[in-house]
């Protein structure tokens, strides 16, 4: 098990142009085992690849989010190179967090409803849509991949709350990994 460091806001890396997964091969394969333990370890919804400081265009969203149904037996779901190909069903409001946001909660507005089409980590195509905790996830994490945060998506006082409670984390936990203790899932 490698549980992987946190990139965290305002990290220049969060920013950075990713690119899409060539190979399917067993670094790729590694980092996604890596992500995944990540993303279990810090309870998280989801995990980007950029959030560990790698540029790669995967992201990982824990399966009881997909399928709550499921309940342990839900396996995570692997988007490589994915596309966020469609949005709809009118806007709502959410509370959402985020791995590289230790500790902050901001209601976000997006789309009720989501579809991504990816690749899973054995190169099959796949598409997926959902609404609820499921697409403000693949929202959330697809945002990653192309530089856009949750602070991206606030007013300017929201966003001086978070530079403000980002910098009193910094100060707090000298750039140690982050130990969240979530009340809602992070995404």
């Amino acid at each position: 098990m490698a549980v992987l460091d946190i990139v965290t806001y305002p990290d220049p890396r969060l920013r950075e142009a990713t690119f899409d997964v060539k190979d399917i091969n067993a670094e790729v394969r590694q980092l996604v085992r890596d992500l995944i333990d990540t993303m279990y370890s810090l309870s998280a919804a989801g995990i980007a690849a950029i959030q560990v400081g790698r540029l790669e265009r995967i992201f990982i969203i824990d399966g009881k989010v997909a399928d709550p149904a499921a309940g342990d037996d839900a396996k995570p779901l692997v988007f490589i190179n994915p596309e966020l190909a469609e949005t709809g069903h009118g806007l709502t409001i959410a509370e959402e967090g985020c791995l590289s946001f230790p500790n902050v909660f901001v209601d976000i507005k997006r789309p009720r409803w989501a579809k991504m089409r990816a690749l899973d980590v054995e190169g099959n195509s796949f598409e997926v849509d959902g609404e609820g905790l499921f697409g403000r996830a693949i929202q959330h994490e697809h945002d990653h991949l192309t530089g856009r945060l949750m602070i991206d998506l606030v007013g300017m006082v929201k966003k001086e709350v978070i530079k403000r409670k980002m910098k009193r984390w910094h100060n707090e936990h000298d750039g140690k990994p982050p130990a969240p203790k979530p009340t809602v899932p992070q995404i």
